[in-house]
C-alpha cells in the first residue's frame, strides 16, 4: 500500500500544473498513457502559451515546458496506469492497474484532472447507414499527427468545435479536399480566430444552421446529405445538399471525463456534465478536487493551467489544515438570464480569503450587454462586454468587500436593446 497526501489523476496540462503547485505535499500523479502531456502531444499546431509564457508554442512544446518543471520537483508518478476505482472510507483509497498488477494508494486529497472525451456518432444519433470513415475529429488528429496516417482524401466535418476547425485546416494542408463544415447552431462553437485561420483563409465553407440528415455507404462512406434546420433544429424540406466524401469527422462536443466518481456521492451539474465545486475547486466531498477539462471544457490550455495551479495549491492547503477544517457555509451562484453555467457553482462564505474568479458561458450570441452580479436584490458588480458568444469563456472577479451578505448570488446578462 502506497501512502500519499495527494493523488492526481491525469498527466496532461491540468495534472502537471496542479502537481507542480501542490508543493510541500507528498504527491503521486497517475497517467493512463505511456507519456506525460496528455492531448497536447497530438496538437502540433501553434497557439499555445500566449497567456502563460507570452509566446506562441505548439502543443508538444507547451507540454514539454511543464514536464521539465514537473520532473525538477521530483514528484512521484505512474505511467501506463489506469485508475479503476476511488473510494472514501476515511482517507481516499485509489485502486489502479498497470504492468505490475494492482496498485493501491491512500491519500488525504484527490485531484481529478483526467480531461474530457469526444462525443461520438452514437451520442448524436446520425441517420443513415453505418460505413467506415466516420470518426471524432480528435481521433483523426491523433492518427495524423502521431501515427502519420491520413484518414481520408475527401472530407466533410460536422460541428464547428475548435478541434474540427483545426482539423479542417490540417487535412487541407496534408492534401485532402475539405468540402465544408456544418454547424447545427446559428453560430460557430469555435473561437473566432480558428474560424478565420482554419476556414476563411482556406476558403472552406461553413454551413450554419445545418446538420447531416443522411449517410450513404455500406462498407465505406460514399456520400452525406446535409439539410438546413429551423429554430427547433428540425430539418427543413427541400434544403438538402449532397457531398461525395470518404470521411466524415465529428466535432460535436466534449464531455468531462468524471466516470471514476460515479460511485461517490458527489454533486454533479446537468449543464457541464461534471462535478460542482466551490471557489477552491473542491466538491461537496471533503478533499476531492477537480480542475481543467475534467471540470468544464476550456477555450485555451493556458486557462486550464491557471485553474489547475490553483487547484493544486488549494489541495495542498487542505492537507495542511485537514484536522481543523472549518464548517462550510456554501451558497449557490445562480446562472440567471442569458447565462448557461458558471464555475464555481457555489461560494463558501466561511472561507473567503482571496479574490474569487468566476468563469462562465452565455447561452447565445449577443452584440453587447452588461453582466450583473446580484445579491439580496441588489447589483453588487457589473461588467460591460461586446461580441459575446458561447464559444468564448467570460470571467468576473469578486472580492470579499463586494458581498453585502452571505446569501446566494445570481449572475445575469442584460442585453442592450433586448
Amino acid at each position: 500500500m502506497i501512502k500519499k497526501d495527494i493523488v492526481i489523476i491525469g498527466g496532461g496540462a491540468a495534472g502537471l500544473a496542479s502537481a507542480i503547485n501542490a508543493k510541500g505535499s507528498k504527491t503521486l500523479l497517475i497517467e493512463r498513457d505511456n507519456d506525460l502531456g496528455g492531448i497536447l502531444n497530438q496538437c502540433i499546431h501553434n497557439g499555445f502559451g500566449l497567456h502563460i509564457f507570452k509566446e506562441e508554442l505548439t502543443g508538444p512544446e507547451y507540454a514539454n515546458r511543464f514536464i521539465e518543471l514537473f520532473k525538477k520537483e521530483n514528484i512521484d508518478f505512474l505511467l501506463n496506469s489506469t485508475v479503476l476505482k476511488i473510494e472514501k472510507p476515511n482517507d481516499f483509497l485509489i485502486t489502479a492497474s498497470n504492468e505490475s498488477g494492482i496498485v493501491q494508494v491512500t491519500s488525504k486529497a484527490v485531484i481529478l484532472a483526467a480531461g474530457c472525451y469526444e462525443r461520438t456518432r452514437g451520442a448524436i444519433m446520425l441517420p443513415g447507414e453505418r460505413p467506415k470513415g466516420i470518426m471524432p475529429a480528435g481521433s483523426a488528429q491523433r492518427y495524423l499527427n502521431i501515427d502519420g496516417y491520413l484518414v481520408g482524401k475527401k472530407v466533410f466535418i460536422l460541428g464547428s468545435g475548435d478541434i474540427g476547425l483545426i482539423m479542417a485546416r490540417r487535412m487541407k494542408l496534408e492534401g485532402a479536399e475539405v468540402l465544408g463544415v456544418a454547424e447545427i447552431m446559428p453560430y460557430s462553437n469555435g473561437l473566432t480566430r480558428n474560424i478565420v485561420q482554419c476556414l476563411n483563409d482556406f476558403n472552406i465553407p461553413l454551413y450554419l444552421s445545418h446538420t447531416v440528415t443522411f449517410i450513404k455507404g455500406k462498407d465505406s462512406l460514399e456520400a452525406i446529405t446535409i439539410s438546413k434546420v429551423d429554430q427547433n433544429f428540425i430539418p427543413i424540406p427541400n434544403t438538402e445538399k449532397r457531398f461525395e466524401v470518404d470521411t466524415l469527422l465529428l466535432s460535436v462536443g466534449l464531455v468531462p471525463d468524471v466516470a471514476l466518481l460515479n460511485y461517490l456521492p458527489v454533486t454533479k451539474s446537468p449543464i457541464t456534465k461534471s462535478v460542482e465545486v466551490n471557489q477552491f475547486y473542491e466538491t461537496n466531498i471533503d478533499g476531492l478536487f477537480a480542475c481543467g477539462n475534467a471540470l468544464h471544457v476550456h477555450d485555451l490550455v493556458d486557462f486550464v493551467t491557471k485553474e489547475s495551479e490553483k487547484a493544486g495549491r488549494y489541495a495542498h492547503l487542505y492537507c495542511l489544515k485537514e484536522a481543523n477544517q472549518s464548517i462550510r457555509n456554501e451558497k449557490k451562484i445562480v446562472a440567471g438570464k442569458n447565462i448557461r453555467y458558471t464555475v464555481p457553482q457555489k461560494i463558501d462564505f466561511n472561507n473567503i480569503e482571496e479574490p474569487i474568479e468566476i468563469l462562465f458561458r452565455v447561452s447565445n450570441k449577443f452584440p453587447d450587454g452588461t453582466f450583473n452580479i446580484i445579491q439580496d436584490g441588489k447589483v453588487i458588480k457589473t461588467k460591460k462586454a461586446k461580441f459575446i458568444a458561447p464559444a468564448e469563456m467570460e470571467k468576473l472577479i469578486l472580492n470579499k468587500k463586494d458581498f453585502i451578505s452571505d446569501g446566494e448570488i445570481t449572475l445575469e446578462l442584460e442585453v442592450n436593446n433586448e
